[in-house]
């Protein structure tokens, strides 16, 4: 493999760990509700950093933009609005089937299809490639880790009497939501590969190759911004929870630091993307996942979620996570 190669695995790896901690904040809010929390979250990785980051990279961002057609445009906004929706259904199908089942049917499809849309699309010769077995083996390995793991975490919710599926008419309306949700939850990886046609212009003013997809992410983002901000004033007005944001400490923190860690494993996924090469923003997706389920996972134990879960589930938890670093080791060998 090449030194750019190794650069963009290690980016992905840090992209993995990052994104697969911001939610752990959630866990220490003390006034605030969900919904204050995702607005500021929202507001600061969607709106504030994208747009800071690409300022500070991209000259003449202006004038990109202005240049660029309507359908160069709207390639990255409707893709990234596919993507909030998903965040909401996310929320709604987790409700429905509990951590466990919600995270297998959504992270699984948006896994595999975050991997292998981009791949067909864009490089439909690889396929029937060494590569292209590679890919597919990767992807099985990464399946069966995450069902494994799924399977862990739902012996350890019902052993903590949480989560659980709802039965007749609810479950399967879950079932149904988090199908969708899975499928157009790598909708934020497409606006990122089909909307490098920004991110060319930006090459084209000396913006380097690392760089240039941060003029994507700002119209991409501003896309999924609609539906997060729409469902947390939703709930805001709903549940009467706008006077939570007269406390700010420590909780504005905790929401920006989400943010922070949110949009910098995007950014940095970007870059390791272009790195990576041809294939970067589907090998390099599919490895992105997997590390943000390994850590999210890892986190999880470290902050005893797993205490009292029993042997079963432990040992079950334990083959997931090492079938899933043999998926990122297999995938990893698509650039060799």
């Amino acid at each position: 493999m090449t030194l750019d190669t190794w650069i963009g695995l290690g980016l992905i790896l840090i992209a993995g760990i990052a994104v697969g901690n911001c939610m752990l904040p959630l866990k220490y809010a003390r006034r605030w509700k969900w919904e204050n929390t995702w607005l500021i979250f929202s507001l600061v990785s969607l709106v504030l950093i994208p747009w800071l980051l690409a300022a500070a990279t991209i000259p003449d961002l202006g004038s990109i933009y202005a240049q660029a057609s309507a359908r160069e445009l709207a390639i990255p906004f409707l893709y990234g609005a596919g993507w909030g929706i998903a965040q909401v259904l996310f929320g709604l199908s987790i409700v429905r089937l509990g951590m466990a089942l919600g995270y297998a049917i959504i992270i699984g499809l948006g896994a595999m299809g975050g991997t292998l849309v981009p791949l067909i699309a864009q490089h439909p010769e690889v396929l029937a490639s060494r590569k292209g077995l590679l890919v597919f083996l990767g992807i099985a390995i990464m399946i069966a880790g995450i069902a494994m793991c799924s399977w862990a975490g739902r012996q350890r919710e019902k052993a903590a009497g949480i989560g659980g599926t709802r039965p007749g008419a609810s479950y399967a309306t879950g079932v149904l939501i988090a199908v969708i949700c899975g499928l157009m939850a790598p909708m934020i990886n497409y606006a990122l590969a089909f909307g490098q046609s920004l991110a060319q212009q930006a090459i084209g003013r000396g913006v380097s190759v690392a760089n240039s997809n941060y003029a994507v992410w700002p119209v991409a983002l501003a896309g999924g911004l609609v539906a997060n901000l729409v469902y947390s004033i939703y709930l805001l007005t709903r549940n009467r929870t706008w006077g939570n944001f007269r406390e700010l400490r420590p909780d504005l923190f905790l929401a920006v630091l989400m943010g922070v860690l949110w949009m910098g494993s995007v950014a940095i996924y970007g870059m390791a993307a272009g790195y990576i090469g041809a294939l970067g923003t589907s090998v390099g997706w599919g490895i992105y996942q997997v590390i943000m389920i390994l850590a999210a996972n890892l986190s999880g134990v470290m902050t005893g979620e797993w205490q009292g879960a029993g042997r079963k589930p432990a040992y079950a938890l334990g083959s997931g996570l090492v079938l899933l670093a043999a998926a990122v080791v297999v995938m990893a060998l698509v650039n060799r």
